[in-house]
């Protein structure tokens, strides 16, 4: 297993991390993103990303742990653990949901 990351501090080893970052970022479209992830994960790690993001919206929305697992299937420990990155993370679900969000006011196509 990898040594974790310390948030606060900024190392060397984050190069290949703001590497990956700017790849996305590069990246305009949602299907070449999903193309790219698809590349990028197995299936496995695919599950889990999308199984988190699934549990963001209702996280912000209030809905109780347990409810979450009956509606979506991902596991109580997993919800807790996006509600704990969702108060003590960097930012990133949050920034992620907010501009999806104001790309749906801006352009309604669905």
């Amino acid at each position: 297993m990898k040594p974790r990351i310390d948030s606060e501090r900024e190392k060397p080893s984050d190069a290949p991390l703001k590497a990956l970052a700017r790849a996305f970022a590069a990246l305009d479209r949602p299907q070449d993103v999903q193309a790219f992830l698809r590349d990028l994960c197995t299936p496995a790690e695919l599950e889990a990303m999308a199984d988190r993001w699934r549990v963001v919206p209702l996280l912000r929305k209030g809905v109780p742990y347990r409810e979450i697992h009956e509606l979506t299937g991902v596991s109580v420990t997993t919800v807790g653990r996006v509600a704990r990155t969702l108060e003590q993370g960097a930012g990133g679900y949050a920034a992620a949901i907010e501009r999806q969000a104001a790309r749906k006011t801006e352009s309604p196509r669905e």
